[in-house]
């Protein structure tokens, strides 16, 4: 049995038959199949084929009842407005989520700015910078070279190296 606040039970939860769906949007079975054609609402499916509906879907088909009937809005532009709003979703979340990573990063600058301990040493969680050191076979003889990569002491570092390539 299926508690009710299980997350698998949420509002994207496919469990209506279309005569119920049909009945919770107020709309005929046979317009729920036309939407489904359209592309408009696409339920989730059975192992049999048949289709199951979302507490979304038949939200999203409430709204198309709105928008047909309160706004006078066609099917395709019906279609066009649920694609809109599904991407303006998409693209709050991003938003949402990359406030969030710039506010982390500000924090941390925040944090560099700061004195370090008493002891001279950096403060825990403190961004460090580190300096790479590479150093060079300088022998003239090609037979004293060691292969490119491998020499000791080589760390594979070319940065602010200069020279011919």
């Amino acid at each position: 049995m299926r508690v009710v606040n299980d997350p698998s039970f949420g509002v994207d939860a496919p469990v209506y038959v279309i005569s119920v769906a049909a009945e919770l949007a107020g709309m005929h079975p046979q317009t729920l199949r036309q939407y489904d054609r359209l592309g408009i609402v696409s339920p989730g499916r059975a192992s049999g084929r048949g289709r199951r509906y979302s507490m979304r879907d038949i939200q999203t088909l409430r709204e198309v009842q709105r928008l047909s009937q309160e706004e006078g809005v066609n099917l395709a532009g019906i279609k066009r407005i649920l694609e809109l709003q599904h991407e303006v979703d998409q693209l709050r979340e991003q938003v949402f989520h990359l406030a969030n990573e710039l506010e982390a990063a500000r924090r941390a600058v925040s944090r560099r700015g700061r004195p370090a301990h008493p002891e001279g040493g950096p403060v825990r969680g403190e961004l460090v910078r580190r300096t790479r050191v590479t150093i060079f076979n300088t022998a003239t003889d090609p037979e004293e070279r060691p292969e490119r990569g491998g020499g000791l002491g080589d760390t594979g570092d070319t940065r602010g190296q200069s020279g011919p390539d």
